[in-house]
């Protein structure tokens, strides 16, 4: 009976901790210059037993129309703090450029989507 109570309390303890994943911790957005497209990157903590880390996810959506949000990239950049630094760039309408800061490791990466162009560097972003 007693071995019950503390495995429902363990197992109510590790639910508990699992909620609220995942927490927003930065975010920033980015309109393409004639204002159709917008980037937008967030640093998400994930937290609790075998799924801490940090992830950096970037997303385009349409600001008239269809709203349908486009996954372009995610970065798995483990337990590091602070957050990675990412900067979002429209080299042209049709042409955006995601800088980052290494360490980090590319889990999804898209080039082209929707008539846009998304390249990607690594490259030295002040802290």
């Amino acid at each position: 009976m007693c071995q019950a109570r503390y495995l429902l309390a363990i197992g109510l303890l590790i639910l508990a901790s699992c909620e609220k994943n995942p927490v927003t911790i930065a975010s920033s957005d980015v309109r393409s210059p004639d204002g159709q497209w917008i980037a937008t990157a967030h640093n998400d903590q994930y937290s609790g037993p075998g799924n801490a880390g940090l992830y950096v996810f970037v997303s385009l959506y349409r600001t008239a129309g269809l709203k349908d949000t486009m996954h372009v990239l995610s970065l798995d950049v483990g337990e590091q703090s602070p957050p990675i630094a990412v900067r979002m760039v429209w080299l042209s309408n049709s042409h955006l450029e995601i800088q980052y800061r290494e360490p980090a490791t590319i889990e999804f990466q898209v080039i082209k989507g929707a008539g846009i162009e998304i390249s990607l560097r690594d490259s030295i972003i002040s802290r």
